[in-house]
């Protein structure tokens, strides 16, 4: 469970700083960026740990990944200028 935790604890990170690497422009600011993909990818591992049991690491690491990169996908933010429309 521990090394489970960890991993997924990793995973968390090598997504978030892959997201912060390739989006940077559209990301805030990095710390809080690879706070999220780790703090997403544990929660999804327990998520996944506590629906599947335990004997799953590969589907609770499949998991974590998920939920890390659907946190780290509500980080992001319009790549160019909002447009209003004339009528507002």
């Amino acid at each position: 469970m521990i090394l489970e935790a960890l991993g997924s604890a990793v995973l968390g990170l090598v997504l978030a700083w892959a997201a912060a690497y390739r989006l940077s422009h559209r990301l805030p600011a990095r710390p809080l960026v690879l706070c999220t993909g780790i703090a997403g990818a544990l929660f999804g591992d327990f998520v996944t740990h506590t629906a599947l049991g335990p004997g799953t690491a590969w589907l609770s690491l499949l998991g974590a990944a998920i939920i890390s990169a659907a946190s780290l996908s509500l980080l992001l933010r319009p790549a160019g200028r909002l447009r209003r429309s004339a009528t507002a």
